[in-house]
């Protein structure tokens, strides 16, 4: 199974920005698409965004001009900037990598995870 590792979670005040980052440590299948979720406490993991080896993104509407996908094929690395944050955006967030399909908001499509990292937002 491919290894990910997210990196780049934190505490932050409102309005205030995070570049969260996912890096393919190993890769043990084609990756078709990698996508980003979050999982705030209490709730279900929630599908933010993703982006396709052919370099397509798409968020959620509710980041939608707050929220960036991007990758660095050099370094594996895919990344979430996360601008003018908000109390709502507080969750764990995490990464994975899909084979075979190209855009898919269903967890369970993912055939690989990193182990999330927490991203705080206070009023």
């Amino acid at each position: 199974q491919a290894q990910l590792a997210e990196a780049g979670g934190g505490r932050v005040q409102a309005g205030g920005s995070l570049r969260l980052s996912c890096m393919i440590l190993r890769r043990t299948f084609d990756i078709s698409a990698m996508g980003w979720f979050r999982q705030a406490s209490g709730k279900e993991r929630e599908f933010v965004g993703r982006i396709t080896t052919s370099g397509h993104t798409y968020v959620v509407e509710s980041v939608k001009g707050r929220f960036t996908i991007s990758r660095d094929n050099a370094k594996n690395t895919m990344y979430l900037q996360m601008n003018d944050l908000q109390p709502k955006d507080t969750a764990f967030y995490y990464c994975g990598a899909m084979r075979g399909i190209s855009s898919s908001e269903n967890p369970e499509d993912y055939e690989a995870w990193g182990q999330g990292t927490q991203v705080t937002v206070s009023s």
